[in-house]
């Protein structure tokens, strides 16, 4: 961490010394509302965001949100009962404008029953060649606590390091495009002490058992992602993403998203998008092993199997007329519901009655996710 420290001091230095003005982040605050249901899961919770400049060079931004998970996941309901519990999280962050670059710093806490997470970046980006190039560079060290609930000696620690890449390059008056980069390293206790594996035993009615997952203490993790952004000739605009990941657990994965945004008036805008996301399994994944305690590292996580998605989603904004108490806000809102379809090629359905061991349907799943803004711009 000593060497990171250094070189992003250097990077600073070196940046701050530019000349020409970059732009802070607007003023605003929002309200949001936010909803999951699927897979006999539900989240959901409020969370507030305010962002406020201090002077001509410093922004400094606020952000709460709290989430009540309850119902149990297919992985949960063949070795556990349903569970409800609140996770509040909270950030804090700075931006501070130095000739044309930003230098950002942000500390985020998460506290649940059961897993508490801290965690702390740094980040700078850089306006050149006349603001037609951005590069951005961020680094980040997470600090978490996992314990199980009802087993006061159990305890574990992770700690995650983050670090981020970025190119934002202006091709034309009606073209932007981005390519990122993340690589994102992981060690300590990373798999959930709740979930189980399970095995064929020929002793069990059922024709296999369970035992606890087993994963290995470390993941490295590398994904690189390219976004074009396209301005079309009536006001609308076309994005195409394109992202790659992939993991020393042998994930492979790739997602492609094309988004489409409208503007009907001056103050209604639409938007659509469509999603697709397909990965390979974790090379220490099964569905079912052949016998307790086959190999090393064991998981059954349905996440960490060969699974596909796609999504379709959909938005609306209006913007509300302004207020005479306050003249220079501009408050809008905007709705957001996204339909997701799961396809997961080797997890298999424990609950399913009636089928033999082994050949349980394949699962599928479908969720809603529906986010509410209220928006005010300041």
């Amino acid at each position: 961490m000593v060497a990171i420290r250094q070189t992003l001091l250097l990077l600073l230095t070196c940046l701050a010394a530019a000349a020409q003005a970059a732009v802070l982040p607007q003023d605003r605050a929002d309200l949001m509302y936010h909803s999951y249901q699927g897979g006999g899961v539900s989240i959901d919770g409020p969370a507030l965001m305010l962002r406020k400049k201090a002077g001509q060079a410093l922004s400094l931004s606020a952000y709460y949100y709290v989430d009540t998970v309850s119902g149990a996941s297919i992985d949960v309901v063949a070795t556990a009962s349903a569970y409800t519990e609140q996770r509040r999280e909270a950030r804090l962050g700075i931006d501070y404008l130095a000739g044309n670059s930003i230098i950002s710093a942000n500390y985020a806490q998460s506290d649940e029953d059961d897993y508490q997470a801290k965690s702390v970046s740094f980040a700078v980006s850089h306006d050149t060649f006349g603001g037609m190039t951005t590069l951005s560079l961020e680094a980040g060290l997470g600090d978490d606590t996992v314990s199980r609930n009802g087993d006061e000696s159990f305890s574990a620690d992770v700690k995650r390091y983050n670090y981020k890449l970025g190119w934002t390059q202006v091709l034309s008056s009606s073209w932007i495009a981005a390519m990122n980069l993340q690589v994102d390293l992981d060690e300590g206790f990373l798999n959930n002490p709740y979930r189980s594996v399970r095995y064929l035993d020929a002793n069990e009615p059922r024709g296999y058992g369970y035992q606890s997952e087993v994963y290995p203490d470390t993941r490295n993790a590398v994904a690189v992602a390219l976004v074009n952004k396209v301005y079309l000739p009536y006001r609308a605009a076309l994005s195409f993403n394109l992202r790659h990941y992939q993991d020393s657990w042998d994930i492979r994965a790739l997602d492609a998203e094309l988004e489409y945004v409208h503007p009907l008036s001056a103050q209604w805008t639409l938007e659509a998008k469509v999603r697709w996301y397909s990965q390979t399994q974790a090379k220490f994944y099964s569905d079912l092993f052949a016998f307790a305690s086959q190999q090393n590292f064991m998981a059954r996580d349905k996440e960490l199997s060969d699974f596909s998605n796609w999504t379709l989603g959909l938005g609306a904004s209006y913007g509300l007329p302004g207020w005479a108490f306050w003249p220079a806000a501009k408050p809008e809102v905007n709705l957001q519901w996204d339909h997701i379809r799961f396809s997961y090629n080797n997890f298999r359905d424990v609950t399913a009655a009636d089928a033999q061991t082994g050949l349980e349907p394949l699962y599928r799943l479908d969720a809603n996710v529906i986010r509410a803004f209220f928006s005010v711009y300041f």
